[in-house]
């Protein structure tokens, strides 16, 4: 009889583990020290099984309303910022002294969607979380929210949380939140609700069952969750949503017990270069495509070319992400673009043989090449 073959989250060797506001907030009211002692004590332990952990942890704005004597969370966007930046001071001397008791190190690193966008910021924090890793420390990350606006923050940390998996190529993401995990309906309105033990992290039934916001702590609720499972799948990454609450909750995971639901990786990796792409949560104009064209993306692994592209939405310059969209709106794919929104407006309909009658000058055959396309 063949052995068992190893679970994927006890064979785990890199984890991004997530923590939401709830559960290193006193509800809303300062950071709890003796949570996030708790956290790190259990860290710790994985560190030494021989574990690469990254946190990625809520409460800088909740510490820094608590340092501030503010009586409630604001909503003005500068308030925001100063209360964010008030409470890193706290939430990193907090993380830093727990780790410390235990004999690690830990970094503070701050992120930015435009750090993501970006391609060579990509690549420095890239850089910089391997080397931590490599070096035995633990990254404690957050979004920036000192800098953030409307345009650039990534608007949850659960998102964040996939996004960091991906960057570090994590083979597990581990959502921490106050719910026990996933359910087939709401169980504070449906008593009778089943908890989701496992399913593929991209079925998209997931999407349709996952609803609400959950806390009122929390930006995000199961949806951004079920997303973010979505994303980290992208590079490997299997993610875990389970409770908080749970005593020992991460060693138990990593151990490969049954706790919260589990949502599998089933593809392969992304190359580095079009996972980037995909992370794009912003993205500079829209391209719809004729039916032709999405099947020689999806079945032919071709370049889009411009006769394939029915209209164009937005305004892009060259080398900016754009997103292609099948004849019913559904996005298929997305890359970086060789032509502006005006110059393929009028080249598209067209074959590549006339793009330098048309522009007077041509740069590439294809409107994206192959190469700097990913297919969603």
């Amino acid at each position: 009889m063949a052995a068992a073959q190893p679970s994927p989250i006890t064979a785990a060797t890199t984890l991004v583990i997530k923590v939401g506001s709830s559960l290193v907030t006193n509800e809303g009211r300062g950071l709890d020290a003796a949570a996030i002692a708790r956290w790190a004590a259990q860290i710790a332990q994985l560190h030494a099984l021989g574990k690469r952990c990254v946190m990625v942890s809520s409460g800088a704005i909740a510490e820094g309303v608590q340092r501030l004597g503010w009586a409630k969370r604001p909503h003005a966007m500068h308030e925001l910022q100063a209360a964010a930046a008030v409470g890193q001071m706290g939430l990193v001397q907090c993380y830093e002294s727990c780790f410390r008791e235990h004999g690690l190190a830990t970094a503070q690193v701050l992120l930015t969607h435009a750090d993501m966008a970006d391609r060579q910021r990509y690549l420095n924090a890239r850089s910089t979380l391997r080397t931590l890793l490599d070096l035995g420390v633990i990254p404690v990350i957050n979004e920036n929210d000192t800098v953030v606006t409307d345009e650039i923050k990534f608007g949850d940390n659960d998102t964040l949380g996939a996004l960091v998996a991906n960057l570090v190529e994590a083979d597990v993401l581990i959502i921490l939140t106050d719910q026990a995990g996933l359910y087939d309906a709401d169980p504070r309105k449906v008593p009778s609700a089943s908890l989701i033990q496992q399913r593929a992290a991209g079925d998209p039934a997931l999407e349709s069952i996952a609803g609400g916001t959950g806390s009122a702590l929390a930006r995000g609720g199961m949806l951004t969750k079920v997303l973010a499972a979505k994303r980290a799948a992208r590079s490997g990454a299997h993610t875990v949503i389970a409770s908080g609450r749970e005593a020992d909750v991460l060693l138990r995971i990593a151990r490969g017990e049954s706790v919260g639901t589990l949502l599998t990786a089933g593809t392969m990796p992304l190359a580095a270069r079009k996972q980037w792409l995909a992370d794009h949560l912003n993205i500079s104009g829209r391209l719809m495509l004729d039916a032709g064209a999405v099947r020689a993306l999806s079945s032919g692994g071709r370049s889009l070319l411009p006769i394939g592209v029915t209209a164009v939405t937005g305004e892009f310059e060259r080398g900016a992400v754009v997103a292609c969209d099948d004849p019913m709106g559904h996005e298929v794919a997305r890359g970086l673009v060789n032509y502006s929104a005006a110059e393929t407006r009028q080249i598209m309909r067209k074959p590549s043989a006339d793009i330098e009658a048309v522009l007077g000058y041509v740069d590439a055959p294809e409107l994206i090449h192959r190469d700097n396309l990913v297919l969603l």
